[in-house]
């Protein structure tokens, strides 16, 4: 995809330098598409490294600045919740697998520097699910959806229990038993994952593989069919897999590999493309034959291609067209797909509707 006809905000996340020479009407659209997409902290972070920010016109300063502040508070909350969790779990010696922004930004990683997210993510054994919410609700996590169907769908098709909102600080905890559906066509196994994960605080506080951290955010992203947040998720993608080649010299052997055990090979390649094309992440001339390999045909893949470019983009006007909006829905549509069977994904589908219109 040529640099010329991305966003903005892609441009600028690819080369932050060019931020410097940016004039005031470029500057207003940057951060309103930032702000949308959720990576307004990302970018104050990635402009103050290369950038004189003194140089910068004092109202940006002032936004990129905020950014920054807000991110580092959110972090601090973070910190505390996970410390919550941890001590609401402790008499069951589970442990605390983290998941996503939490895990990031608790391992140290680069790509949580800037981010920011709306809830807490937790991967436990299922055989322990029952003791974990209770434990969970006697420290004041409640469950939220409190219509039958919605807990009847959480609790026996999906592969969490219904988000918990701590009753006085009103956050967000999701517990997952799996990164997929019980209903999805994948079923990676939650064992593997588990039994891979890395402790990052003894004894109890653990963050899911390398590898696998990639694979559950591509697998997040490319099936989970809302992507409100999809350039965000991208931009972990990126900085994922920038931060485990830097690091490990067999990275590019063994992350296939992992993909091919844990059924998970598609979501990667799709990863791995956009990754390549939308943020010039650098993919090696084996990986990019293996995931020509792992994709789907010419149509399909030209169809995918033509709905991630506008699905991929920042949600806001500047970066829409006449087709954004049907993209956004056919990729909504085949997400459900890939998470449920017909016989389920048609009355659901139709329930929500409905709801919608109430």
């Amino acid at each position: 995809m040529a640099e010329s006809c991305l966003p903005l905000l892609v441009q600028v996340l690819r080369a932050p330098a060019t931020a410097a020479v940016l004039e005031a009407p470029d500057w207003d659209r940057l951060i309103r598409q930032a702000r949308h997409a959720n990576l307004l902290g990302r970018l104050a972070h990635r402009v103050a490294d290369v950038c004189d920010m003194a140089a910068l016109p004092p109202p940006v300063q002032r936004h990129l600045d905020s950014a920054r502040n807000f991110a580092a508070a959110h972090a601090r909350v973070v910190h505390w919740e996970v410390n919550r969790i941890r001590r609401a779990l402790a008499p069951l010696e589970v442990p605390v697998i983290l998941l996503k922004g939490a895990a990031y930004l608790l391992s140290g990683s680069p790509v949580a520097v800037g981010r920011v997210f709306s809830d807490v993510d937790i991967l436990v054994p299922r055989a322990r699910l029952d003791a974990v919410e209770e434990s969970l609700y006697w420290a004041g996590w409640l469950t939220t959806h409190h219509d039958a169907y919605d807990q009847r769908y959480y609790r026996q098709w999906m592969h969490e229990l219904p988000p918990l909102r701590h009753v006085r600080r009103k956050t967000v905890l999701d517990v997952h038993h799996n990164i997929l559906p019980e209903t999805a066509r994948l079923h990676p196994d939650p064992e593997k994952l588990i039994a891979a994960a890395e402790c990052i605080d003894a004894p109890d506080l653990h963050v899911l593989s390398t590898e696998d951290r990639i694979l559950h955010s591509a697998t997040h992203l490319f099936h989970d069919g809302e992507f409100e947040h999809g350039l965000r998720d991208l931009v972990d993608l990126d900085g994922l897999i920038r931060e485990a080649a830097g690091a490990e010299a067999r990275f590019w052997e063994r992350l296939p590999a992992r993909a091919d055990e844990l059924q998970l090979s598609r979501p990667l390649a799709y990863a791995l493309r956009y990754c390549r094309e939308i943020l010039g992440t650098p993919v090696p001339e084996a990986m990019r034959q293996w995931t020509d390999r792992a994709l789907p045909g010419r149509v399909t893949r030209g169809l995918m291609d033509a709905l991630m470019a506008r699905a991929l983009r920042p949600p806001h006007p500047s970066c829409e067209d006449a087709f954004t909006a049907p993209a956004r829905w056919l990729l909504y549509v085949r997400g459900h797909a890939l998470r449920m069977p017909p016989h389920l994904l048609l009355p659901h589908l139709l329930r929500k509707a409905v709801r919608s219109e109430e």
